[in-house]
């Protein structure tokens, strides 16, 4: 299981990124920015039924920009999905407590940083 403090660390530590809160709404949401001001990812805490999941209580999803030509062998209906309130085509949205903090998602963090410079 991937919590957001542990992405959050990732990202401090390899490309010096601090979680950005924009939302008063949302308080919960976390942008990760460029220094430039784009997004290369964001935390968000979102009732399961947003991806067809069973449940009621808020899970947290880290949506990461992706190629396109990958997108569909990545999402597997358990733990990676079209990016919730994104482009489907070019982002995809990671449960963070289906994901494995050893796997290839630190890879994918870095995919979607560079994507988006």
């Amino acid at each position: 299981m991937l919590t957001r403090e542990e992405v959050f660390e990732y990202v401090r530590k390899n490309y010096g990124t601090e979680p950005d809160y924009p939302w008063k709404k949302f308080p919960q949401y976390a942008v990760l920015r460029h220094s430039s001001g784009s997004w290369y990812g964001i935390i968000m805490n979102v009732l399961p039924e947003n991806l067809g999941l069973e449940g009621t209580d808020k899970i947290d999803i880290l949506n990461l920009k992706c190629l396109p030509e990958i997108n569909d062998s990545l999402r597997n209906g358990y733990n990676v999905f079209p990016g919730y309130h994104m482009n489907k085509e070019h982002w995809i949205s990671l449960v963070l407590e289906r994901t494995d903090a050893q796997g290839d998602v630190y890879n994918l963090i870095e995919q979607s940083f560079h994507l988006t410079k």
